[in-house]
């Protein structure tokens, strides 16, 4: 049960602006030409100083089939690949994502900020409360590129075929490495029924972590007791620091949730997300690595949450997988209404299996399965983000523990 606390969504730590591109093979086969990219020059570990570097990973991770998100040597990087495509500005930052969800669903937030701009003002709703820690104004795009099933890419020697849809984020972003607090920041959290913590995996000074951890940790301690933290991990610039938050954190933390490329980074394997045995296995040693109260993973397939409280979530995790799949059918801008029409929609058959196997075996495991969506033009980017606002947009409607 929820304790005597607010109603108000906190959300942070930092957003930002992005380039979304428009896949265009044919740009893209231009470019492996004029810097005579090959099939023998693809990796997805090299850094990203450049045009060229960073075409490479782009069709690297594409050939791959996943998804990742890099650090670049400059914006200015960001900004000349950018050039040479058609391109939306959008808002992003789990956060702010997730914020933008919830104003769908006419749930009102509060956003922590890192930065602003007048992308930020023009483009974030009326519904969302700014609380910034920025003093002046800044642009750093993060580049987001989204390539779909079966997309083709000739190179110098042979072509790319990417195996299924997915999203790359490229960025250098000062402001969300810096990732200062908001002074207001622990008055907000005194009135929150959940705070959604998510962004440090950018930083990269491990002593100016070590900080900005103790400040949140300082600013948490005027949450009521009752209130919900949701912590969203993400693709870490530098992994290790993974290991400092988590022991700083775990024990402030109620959810702690990942999607299945950052599973199996941590894990450090491939896993069959469709096999009962490979994902028990895998949710075990997650759950090992991370004893929250509910673990949650969520992937194209499935929404599973492991531990004590895992059970409390079902109802989340239901608003969650609509949510996320009505993004991924309709994009941005999607209301209540389209989400609810999601939910007649036919569930995925391997992802229903999955779930029921997992239920079976697997102690204090619940889940829900994705959807079978056929969309001829995906929205890959902001699931895992969107995943979050609609499993907050339950917390907010139930008022209940989660």
């Amino acid at each position: 049960m929820i304790g005597d606390v607010g109603r108000q969504l906190v959300l942070g730590l930092g957003g930002t602006v992005d380039y979304e591109l428009r896949w265009d093979s044919a740009v893209l086969e231009r470019l492996a030409g004029a810097h005579e990219v090959g099939v023998g020059d693809l990796t997805t570990t090299g850094p990203i100083v450049d045009e060229r570097s960073l075409l490479v990973a782009v069709l690297a991770f594409a050939a791959e089939g996943i998804g990742a998100e890099r650090f670049v040597a400059s914006s200015e990087v960001v900004e000349r690949f950018a050039a040479h495509f058609v391109y939306d500005v959008t808002l992003g930052g789990t956060g702010v994502r997730a914020g933008l969800v919830l104003d769908g669903l006419g749930i009102p937030s509060v956003q922590h900020l890192v930065s602003i701009d007048d992308n930020v003002r023009r483009l974030l709703p009326d519904r969302i409360t700014i609380l910034s820690s920025a003093d002046g104004d800044t642009l750093d795009p993060h580049l987001i590129v989204q390539y779909p099933a079966g997309a083709r890419v000739r190179l110098t020697d042979g072509e790319v075929v990417s195996s299924g849809a997915n999203r790359l984020i490229f960025a250098n972003d000062p402001p969300n490495r810096t990732m200062a607090i908001a002074a207001g920041l622990s008055e907000a959290l005194a009135e929150a029924s959940a705070f959604l913590i998510s962004g440090f995996n950018t930083m990269q000074d491990h002593d100016l972590l070590v900080r900005r951890l103790s400040e949140l940790l300082t600013a948490m301690a005027r949450l009521a007791a009752g209130a919900l933290v949701y912590y969203e991990d993400a693709g870490f610039y530098t992994r290790a620091f993974a290991e400092t938050v988590r022991a700083r954190l775990l024990p402030h933390i109620h959810v702690y949730g990942m999607n299945e490329d950052e599973l199996q980074e941590y894990l450090g394997r491939a896993v069959d997300l469709l096999d009962p045995a490979q994902v028990a296995a895998a949710l075990g040693q997650i759950h090992r690595l991370i004893p929250v109260p509910a673990l949650v993973v969520h992937t194209r397939y499935w929404a599973l949450a492991v531990g004590p409280d895992a059970s409390r979530h079902r109802p989340a995790l239901e608003s969650a997988v609509r949510v996320a799949a009505t993004r991924y059918r309709l994009g941005d801008g999607f209301t209540a209404a389209d989400a609810d029409a999601t939910a007649a929609m036919k569930r995925h058959g391997g992802g229903v299996s999955l779930v029921r196997a997992i239920e079976e075996t697997t102690p204090d495991a619940v889940g829900v399965a994705a959807f079978a969506l056929d969309v001829a033009s995906p929205t890959t980017i902001g699931l895992g983000d969107t995943f979050v606002g609609g499993f907050l947009a339950a917390h907010a409607r139930n008022g209940e523990q989660q």
